[in-house]
Formats: C-alpha cells, structure tokens, sequence
C-alpha cells in the first residue's frame, strides 16, 4: 500500500482527493494516513465524511508516508508544508497556486529537484480534453500558424487567501499549457469589475478576462485556417485526472512538467500584479536556471 497523506484542507479538492482514493474503486493500493488543516472546521469536516485522522502539526508525516498532497487555499503555505518532507524524496502534489512569492518558487523547485521530488499539480483545468486538443492543434500545426488566442475564467480577487493570486492561476496555466510558459510581457486592464490582459508572446498576443464570481470557463484559439474554442467544465472528472496523475508518481512514472514550468505561472501572476499596481505593461521575469 502506498502511504499518503493531505496538508492544508480547506477547500473541496482534499474532500475530492479522498473521495477518489476511498470511494471510487479505481484505486486499491492507497491509503490516507491523515490529513491536516490549521482550520479546525475542515479538520473535521474531513474526519466525520471519511473517517481519516487529523493531525495536530504538518509536519507529522514525516517518515510514515510515500507520498504527499497539499491543497492548502492559501500559496503561501505550500512550501512552508512541503518542506519538512522534500529530503525524503517523496512525490509531491501541490495544488494552484504553487506559491505566490517568485523567491519561494525558486527555492522550492530547487529543493525539489535537488532532492529528486518528483511533483505534480498546479490548475486542474489543464487536462480538460479541450484545451489538450487545442495544444495539440498548435503544436502539430493541421490548421496552420496560430494567430492568438482568447481565453476566459473566474477570479477571487477579495479572497483572503491571497487575493489576485487565490484563483487565477486557473486562467494563467490554461493560457501557458495551449500556447507557452514564456510569454514575454503582460498588461492588465481593469473596467467594470473585469480585468482584462493583453500576453504578449514572440509570434503572437494573447487576451484573457478574469470575471470575479462568474463560474465561466471558455478558450479559443486562431489559427491560419480556423478558430476552435468553446466552453469547459471545472468538476469532479478534473480531481480525478489530477489525483491519477499523482498516483502515476506514486509508481515511480515521470514527472510532466519540468521544475521550470511548473512554476512558470507564478511569474506571470507575478507580472500581472506589476502591471495592475503600475498600470503599465510589464515585463515577465525570467526565471532562474533550476
């Protein structure tokens, strides 16, 4: 049985995570040795839906698991939960945002990688058979050169939980999964409670909407002989590509993404809040070589 456990309870991905490991027979070699929250309410949320052991500190796996999820609602904490368990060398999950602070995204990736922590994590959104189709049509080029593209979702800018940071990351990793990680600059425009922003790339611009409390997730993308987009669905089919993902590392399978891509995200976000605070285009850091 591979042991894991859930830091950091407080939304409804480690009530979905436990589900699928506990409930959905697809899965019989996984146990939950525990959970922890620094909110009690969720504590016990998880303890009487599954019956799983809630732990007093976040550090008390460490040496009794195979494996690590952390769905904390707030980035900050992510790093802070990781990091008594990254010498042991276990996969890790670590859910949206990866952090919010770019230094502690550097110095997490390298301490991960240093330590040989495979990870996996970030937006669920990402495996939605849309926006794969619209990477792949990108990458093999069947309806020509992309021209740019248009995406949209939700956004939790007066959470506590971080703010700007809390849920955008959901848009960001969408946009850098169809078209890049790297873009090269941002800016941000703000009317009528929607912010807008211009990506700009080598080859191309990119325009996306954050709509705050609008549930609506939609991308599409021009290409030279066509524009392919449509609407897409955040639910619980997202958690369970995710926590299989997770379970793929749990095996011993290979990462997806390079430790530089996994946090690329976080430097856009990054840029966005630059821009939303100079009200000019920002550019978007590089990031250090990891």
């Amino acid at each position: 049985m591979y042991k894991i456990a859930i830091l950091g309870c407080e939304n409804s991905h480690a009530d979905a995570f436990c589900d699928y490991a506990l409930n959905s027979g697809k899965i019989n070699d996984v146990e939950i040795v525990g959970v922890y929250s620094d909110e009690e309410a969720a504590n016990e949320r998880l303890r009487e839906k599954f019956g799983v052991y809630t732990a007093k500190r976040y550090d008390e796996f460490v040496g009794k698991i195979d494996g690590l999820m952390i769905t904390a609602r707030h980035g900050d904490n992510h790093y802070k939960y990781a990091k008594p368990y990254i010498e042991s060398g276990i996969p890790m999950f670590i859910d949206k945002p990866i952090t919010i602070s770019e230094t502690d995204a550097v110095e997490f990736m390298k301490e991960l990688k240093a330590n040989k922590v495979p990870v996996t994590g970030g937006s669920c959104c990402v495996y939605d058979s849309l926006v794969q189709h619209l990477k792949s049509a990108i990458e093999c080029g069947r309806y020509g050169k992309a021209y740019g593209g248009f995406l949209r979702a939700p956004l939790g800018a007066n959470e506590k939980y971080g703010g700007f940071f809390f849920y955008s990351q959901h848009l960001v990793q969408v946009m850098c999964e169809i078209f890049g990680y790297y873009p090269e600059s941002v800016k941000m425009y703000e009317k009528n409670e929607v912010l807008t922003y211009v990506a700009r790339y080598k080859d191309y611009d990119i325009i996306g909407e954050f709509i705050d409390g609008n549930f609506t997730y939609y991308v599409n993308v021009s290409l030279e002989k066509d524009i392919i987009g449509d609407t897409y669905l955040v639910d619980a089919s997202c958690f369970a590509v995710e926590f299989e993902e997770f379970y793929k590392l749990l095996k011993g399978e290979k990462q997806r993404q390079t430790y530089k891509e996994f946090i690329a995200p976080i430097f856009i976000l990054n840029a966005m809040q630059r821009s939303m605070e100079s009200g000019n285009e920002e550019t978007v850091n590089k990031i250090e070589e990891i």
